[in-house]
């Protein structure tokens, strides 16, 4: 089986194994891809590429810190509901799932009919969001589509938050956010806008290559020593294992009644494998 139901911590999840071995998980919760383990060629095993916080909450009482959160309809504090958002502290539906050209699928959904009372007064509006998630080989891809499916236009942001791991974040290397190479010697919190093409990104072990469309903008975010050890979520060392890289709608995007919006993102080898669909 291509997808089949699992738990993570105590949330309701799938999990995903491709024909080729690459697998990925995603809790219901926040439709939040918690792992994502990819292959790197016949017989090879599967590697982990997403950080995980080791006391991350795994029971729906807060945000799950670590993977690929789905930030929408506020990034951070850029607005007046909660900080990035509903999306991913909502509960998901499985909408499909199955195995297409070599690769493991889901797709899961969210409407305004799936929002806590608290969501749901602070958002007036009625839209549909679906996020696919595809795994096969050494390759990740995940599109976020919206659609206003009411009779008022509406301003959101949209982001997916991903925490790659890695060994040691004073190791990292990323290109194609600014005209230089960008190292993370301390705390780091920048926005890039108007990303024009993909950005590589070292971790010091491998190179990957990482392309959006839709998302706009680009975010590079690690705690540092101090922020880290300010965090409950976090153990104090952990922030060298990680730096987030996240494919951004900053905006805010206004959508107009019946309108739709997509962005896609894919992370594979600098030099490619194979495609992922």
């Amino acid at each position: 089986m291509s997808a089949t139901t699992t738990q993570f911590g105590q949330l309701p999840a799938l999990l995903l194994r491709a024909p080729d071995g690459a697998e990925a998980t995603i809790t219901l919760y926040g439709a939040h891809l918690v792992s994502w383990k990819s292959v790197s060629g016949t017989g090879a095993a599967p590697q982990e590429r997403m950080f995980m916080s080791s006391l991350s909450a795994l029971d729906g009482s807060r945000a799950i810190r670590g993977g690929v959160p789905v930030i929408f309809p506020q990034f951070a504090e850029r607005g007046a509901g909660t900080r990035h958002g509903f999306a991913r502290t909502s509960t998901w539906r499985v909408l499909d799932s199955g195995e297409q050209d070599g690769a493991a699928f889901a797709v899961l959904g969210l409407n305004q009919d799936d929002l806590s009372p608290q969501a749901s007064s602070a958002w007036a509006y009625a839209f549909e969001l679906a996020l696919r998630v595809s795994v096969r080989d050494a390759g990740l891809a995940m599109t976020l589509e919206l659609r206003n499916t009411g009779t008022h236009p509406f301003p959101f942001s949209a982001a997916l938050h991903t925490y790659h791991l890695v060994e040691d974040v004073e190791a990292v290397r990323i290109d194609g956010v600014q005209a230089e190479t960008l190292a993370i010697t301390d705390k780091l919190d920048q926005v890039f806008e108007d990303i024009a093409g993909p950005i590589t990104f070292d971790n010091g072990a491998d190179k990957l290559l990482l392309q959006q469309s839709g998302f706009t903008d680009a975010v590079v975010w690690n705690p540092g020593a101090a922020d880290a050890a300010a965090l409950s979520d976090m153990e104090d060392e952990e922030y060298r294992r990680f730096v987030c890289i996240e494919p951004a709608l900053l905006g805010p995007l206004t959508l107009q009644p019946g309108g739709n919006w997509r962005g896609e993102y894919r992370i594979a080898p600098a030099a490619p494998i194979t495609q992922v669909s």
